[in-house]
């Protein structure tokens, strides 16, 4: 584990940017229309209740990772399993985050650029940051949450000054029924992004005020929470509710259609900017968790050696992952969420709250039970 400490400001930053990250590419909860910021609110509340099971974890083993309290808990064969599926788990969603963020880019902006090459040039950048340590990657976050706070103000200052915003495209609410809307949260939209917080397991023990996580957490999932359902809400607003479903890029789409005083418009770069700052955080979280997990799990002392082979690993998952766009979107609705996000973000981590409840009552219970026995041989 390495010797290094951010602060609580650091750790939200990380958090919100890593939620936000991806999210903003896809119409997520698009099969809601207009309830879909209602079904991110609610899957956002599950997203809470994660927490919840991941901050228990956190409490019983404060100063360790999940690869290494993962073995206290299961033993250390079975534990070193685990520890290890969960390594691979994040090495994959890395290289599945890779080549989200790489088919854009030739999509959006270089259409005769391969897909090896960018997505090269993007894990090098995160290499080179991972190989320097979380302090370095959180006071990268910090400087890219201000740029973000400030394109965000600057990109709601046009929307309501081109009066584009018609909120007769959000009614009605419930288009669908409140089960579906129940439903569509807790099997898709809590496991993509809230769920992916498990991967701050592995970052937890980094923060310098313990004691301070439970409210980082909470607030950090809100802010992520209503920020990415006022977003969809507005592509609703703006785009209208067949324009957002059907688009590849509904965020990208909300941007091109700004245009005041007929000159002002084509504002891409925004979408671009937005692009690089969440790809390059969530990527960069996901690689640094995957170095730091393989070095303790398998007792490396020099963890940045690893950081060039796990990110050329990394980078050809990401392309060998899918033939085809098509297909790698197809892969993420239908095979991750259920065989890799349930396992791995809601069955395994409460089972191991589960049994680190009883391992440690049962220490409590011999603390206790030595103490008495000790007050009466004294007497």
């Amino acid at each position: 584990m390495e010797k290094a400490k951010i602060s609580g400001y650091q750790l939200f930053v990380l958090f919100f940017l890593f939620e936000i990250g991806s999210a903003l590419l896809v119409p997520l909860a698009g099969e809601a229309k207009q309830g879909a910021w209602l079904v991110i609110l609610i899957a956002m509340i599950g997203g809470f209740l994660l927490f919840f099971v991941y901050y228990g974890l956190f409490q019983y083993y404060p100063d360790q990772l999940l690869t290494e309290y993962v073995r206290h808990i299961m033993g250390n064969f079975l534990g070193r399993i685990v520890a290890f599926l969960y390594i691979l788990y994040f090495m994959y969603l890395a290289a599945r985050v890779l080549r989200d963020f790489g088919e854009t880019l030739l999509t959006f902006a270089y259409p005769h650029v391969p897909l090896f090459f960018a997505n090269a040039v993007f894990i090098l950048v995160v290499v080179y940051t991972v190989r320097k340590g979380i302090e370095v990657l959180a006071r990268t976050g910090e400087l890219f949450f201000v740029l973000e706070n400030l394109l965000f103000m600057t990109f709601i200052l046009l929307i309501v000054v081109s009066g584009m915003i018609h909120i007769n495209n959000l009614k009605p609410v419930f288009e669908i029924s409140g089960v579906e809307m129940m439903k569509m949260s807790f099997t898709e939209t809590l496991f993509f992004p809230f769920g992916e917080i498990i991967v701050f397991l592995m970052i937890f023990p980094y923060l310098n005020e313990p004691q301070r996580l439970k409210k980082i957490g909470i607030g950090s999932l809100a802010a992520s929470g209503i920020f990415l359902a006022f977003i969809m809400a507005l592509n609703v607003a703006v785009l209208g509710v067949d324009l957002t479903t059907r688009s590849q890029y509904p965020f990208l789409s909300l941007i091109q259609s700004i245009e005041i005083a007929g000159f002002l418009e084509r504002l891409d770069v925004y979408f671009l900017v937005k692009l690089m700052i969440g790809g390059f955080i969530k990527i960069s979280v996901f690689t640094y968790v995957a170095v730091t997990g393989t070095a303790n799990v398998f007792n490396f002392k020099e963890p940045s050696r690893l950081t060039y082979p796990i990110g050329f690993v990394i980078l050809l998952i990401s392309i060998v992952i899918a033939s085809s766009y098509s297909e790698h979107i197809h892969e993420g609705l239908d095979f991750v969420p259920i065989y890799l996000h349930l396992p791995f973000q809601v069955i395994i981590p409460i089972l191991l709250l589960i049994i680190a409840y009883f391992k440690n009552r049962k220490k409590a219970g011999l603390c206790t039970t030595k103490t008495l026995k000790g007050g009466a041989d004294k007497k």
